[in-house]
């Protein structure tokens, strides 16, 4: 993803606080121009449609999640440290952006766009990939049970942590997601250790 422009920036910004306040269903191009006060022929100037300002918002998730995920790999900690050190930052993250976890798993409505779903289907990819790494390491080094297959482990951890994220999502953050998700790490580090 090239650097934004300001107004580019501008747009992005200002569609993630209608997705925060009104859900994504509401970011319109017609609400996007009442919001930021400039005209919807404007907008298109910057962006060719709401998919592509879409597109931009997971690509910036991405691209902040890989450099993420680089420092984790540099790190020379056990296998579950890390893995916990990527709850964390995840748990974080849409803690402090409440949008992102809006937009991450609401893959159902990019199902009607080829580029958003593939999008989607990247991310998760690359982080099943990741995570997949990891745990394997960790199988090699002693420190993760072997009696589960790797790609069944991270089905678990990524399965767990898409479902409480949802379920907050869902529940208007009625809950304290970091809180719940440090117990949520600790039941899944219980069950990959040895």
């Amino acid at each position: 993803m090239n650097t934004l422009t300001e107004r580019q920036r501008e747009i992005v910004d200002a569609s993630i606080e209608i997705i925060s306040k009104k859900g994504i269903q509401n970011l319109t191009i017609k609400n996007l121009s009442k919001k930021i006060g400039f005209s919807e022929p404007a907008i298109y100037r910057h962006f060719e449609s709401k998919m592509e300002i879409l597109l931009t918002i997971l690509s910036m998730f991405e691209n902040k999640m890989r450099k993420f995920n680089t420092l984790i790999n540099s790190d020379k900690n056990s296998s579950l440290k890390q893995l916990n050190s990527i709850y964390r930052n995840l748990f974080s993250n849409f803690s402090k952006n409440p949008v992102l976890a809006s937009v991450i798993f609401s893959e159902e409505i990019f199902q009607d766009d080829k580029r958003l779903s593939e999008k989607i289907y990247s991310i998760m990819d690359f982080n099943f990939e990741f995570i997949l790494s990891i745990i394997k390491s960790g199988q090699r080094n002693g420190e993760i049970r072997l009696d589960i297959g790797a790609e069944q482990l991270v089905l678990i951890i990524m399965g767990s942590l898409r479902l409480i994220v949802k379920k907050w999502t869902l529940s208007d953050h009625s809950f304290n997601l970091k809180k719940d998700g440090e117990k949520l790490w600790k039941s899944i580090n219980t069950m990959l250790s040895i």
